[in-house]
Formats: structure tokens, sequence, C-alpha cells
């Protein structure tokens, strides 16, 4: 038994109760400790490096053009008579479009045929005369002079007969060009002129009656924005990427890809220094017409591939204030931080210059719960599919 010698009762009872509590806090800290001891480290997902030969698909914003877009000029002056197609329409190449007075030009070229007979007619006489006289002449029966005049009228009478021929030659060319006819086949488009109106050959203004734009092939024009490209360029001189006769798909505005696969024909060799991008051209077949020139379409440039490469998802890079970093588990199944240098992005993956390698664990879900130098549970992740990459967003 303990004696207080000296203490008021209301003492005890105070000082008995300051114990109680301190037993009753050093419990709580005790069991607070255990439980923490016995908490299980947090599970975190991880994918492991692998470095490989790596197919993208670089997706770029185009226009689609037709192969060919041909402006159908008069090359005849008169009275523009007829239209005989429907625009709008699908012609083919040779297909009447317009008539501009033909019975204008086919009494001209009747005129000239008639020209030509004459002249033939005069040239057959005056061949006939020199025939009569050269015989005469190296016999002495008629003199030089004779001679001389019935050489000089045969050769008279002869380019008479050519001026006269080249005269309905020149009539035929009017009369074909009377009857405009569609160069290419394609779809033709409004009528410039309407009929009545005075056409005036060789002139720009009055001389266009209609544009023919062909669509098959046609032409999905893209840009490349100059960055990327630069990027591009720097990987191949490095040997890190090779592109191999790139193909092309073509997403249309209502997400459908066109059923036909095209190839990239066309890549320019500088930059637009208006828009900073580098111009480039695929080309697909269109035998029904299914694409029109003018449409927005996403261009899907395959065939390239990243040699070797390391991709990581976007999720498990982490921006610190000294630049980039991800979390890897190591040997122990402790988080460290390891500093990366990265590249372009691919879709949700981007490339990885350094800082990683071969067989390195990289947490790409669960970085909020990972602490660096603490342990964690692992939970296996598959290596992304960056044959399905996009291209930079």
């Amino acid at each position: 038994m303990f004696l207080f010698i000296g203490v008021p009762m209301h003492g005890l009872f105070l000082l008995k109760g300051l114990i109680i509590l301190w037993g009753i806090g050093a419990g709580l800290i005790s069991c607070s400790s255990n439980e923490q001891a016995s908490m299980p480290a947090p599970l975190v997902e991880v994918m492991t490096i692998e470095s490989k030969d790596t197919p993208i698909v670089l997706t770029f914003v185009g226009q689609t053009e037709g192969s060919r877009s041909v402006e159908v000029r008069a090359q005849v002056s008169g009275i523009l008579m007829n239209r005989a197609y429907e625009e709008g329409q699908y012609v083919e190449k040779g297909q009447l479009l317009f008539e501009i007075e033909p019975d204008t030009y086919k009494a001209n070229l009747e005129q000239a045929q008639s020209m030509m007979e004459q002249a033939k007619a005069k040239f057959v006489q005056a061949q006939q005369e020199r025939d009569r006289i050269l015989p005469l002449y190296k016999k002495n029966a008629v003199s030089q002079k004779d001679r001389d005049s019935a050489v000089a009228s045969y050769n008279a009478a002869k380019a008479d007969l050519d001026a006269a021929k080249a005269e309905v030659t020149e009539a035929k060319i009017k009369l074909g060009y009377a009857y405009v006819k569609s160069p290419v086949s394609g779809y033709a488009s409004k009528e410039n002129k309407t009929i009545g109106n005075l056409i005036t050959a060789g002139s720009s203004s009055d001389s266009l009656l209609t544009v023919v734009n062909q669509v098959n092939p046609i032409y999905a024009n893209f840009s490349i924005p100059s960055p990327q490209y630069m990027h591009i360029k720097m990987l191949k001189s490095e040997n890190l990427l090779t592109i191999d006769n790139p193909t092309a798909t073509m997403t249309l505005a209502d997400g459908s890809i066109y059923k036909e696969t095209g190839k990239v024909t066309f890549i320019d060799k500088q930059v637009n220094p208006s828009t900073s991008v580098v111009a480039a051209r695929a080309e697909f077949i269109n035998p029904d017409a299914h694409v029109l020139p003018g449409q927005f379409v996403r261009v899907n440039v395959q065939g390239v591939i990243l040699v070797n490469a390391i991709l990581i998802p976007q999720k498990a890079l982490i921006q610190t204030q000294k630049g980039t970093v991800v979390a890897v588990v190591n040997k122990e199944n402790k988080v460290e931080m390891r500093p990366v240098r990265i590249g372009q992005n691919y879709g949700e993956n981007f490339f990885v210059y350094s800082g990683l390698s071969n067989g390195d664990r990289v947490i790409v879900e669960g970085n909020n719960k990972a602490i660096p130098g603490q342990p964690v549970r692992l939970k296996e992740s598959i290596q992304p599919a960056m044959n399905e990459a996009g291209g930079k967003k």
C-alpha cells in the first residue's frame, strides 16, 4: 500500500486519473504501431520493359481532291447553243458537254472544201500544162519563157492546193471544237455560261464553261507538322526508324474506314514558311466514287517502324520540378524514381530515349500509392499494343 502523506484527498483523485489516462494512451499507441506493421504493401500494376521493333501508325488531318481537276474551256468563239449534260453528274471522257454554233462551223468547213476543190482543179490543169510543155522544151519546140511559165503556174497551183487543204483541216478542227467534250472521266461541275451567251475563245473569263473533276483515283492531301517531320528525319538518320513503302488508310468524317488501302505518293522536301507544315499526299482507288473531292478525312500512314524502341504509356509518366520521372520497382520490390528522357508521343504512348533498360519494371497503375524506398506488391501488366498507336496528337 502506498501512503501519500500531506496530499489532500482531491489531489489523490486527480493523480489517479492521470495515471489511468496515460495507460490508455500508451495502449492506443501500441495498437496503432502494430496495425501499421501488419498493413500489406500497396498493390501496383507494372509493365516489364522490352525494347523491340515496333510498327506505328501516324495519323494526320487531310482533305480529298480529285486526281485531275480540268477546266473545260471554249476553243472557238460563238453563241452557246446547247448544254448536253446534267450539272454535277458523272461524265465519261469524250462525252459531249456543250455546243457552240456548230452550224456556222459546218458551213465554214463546206466553204473550205469547195475552195479546195477549185484549187485542186487548177492544180490538175497546171500540172497537165507543165507535163505538155516540158517534152516540147527538150525538143526546142517551145521557148524557155514558155517552159518557165508552165513550171511557175504548176508551183503556184500546188501551193494554192496545199493552202486550201490546210483551210479544210482547220475548219474540221474548229467544227470539232464547236462540240465541247469532256477531256477526262469525272464529275462535271455546274455550267459557267448559260445557253445564249456569246463565248469568246482565248479569254480567261469568257471561255471557261465548266470544270470536270476526275475522282478515280482520289487524292488525300495532308500536312505533317514541321516538328514531327524533323523528329522523324532525326530518328531515320540515327537508324531508330524505318519507312518502307508506306501505305495509308482513310478515316471518313462519320468515323468509318474507307474500304480501299492507298499508298503515300508524295512527301515534300520543304517546310511551308506560312504554315510550318510539310505537304504530303496519299492516293486511293475510287471506282464507285464513294469519296468525293473536298471531304475532310484522317490519313493513317502505315509502314513506319520504330527500331529497337522502348515505349511506355502516358499514365506511367510523373512530372516533377526536375523533369519527367517514372516509378520503377527494383529487385527488392521497392520503389525508386527514375529520370527519363522522352520523345514524341504515338497515340497514348511515348518514345523513351534514355533512362530505362530491358527488364525494368515500371509502375503504370498505382503511382499515387508508390512511395520511394517503400515496398509494393506487383500486378503484372502486358506491354501496350504499339502497332495500333496513332500519330502525334
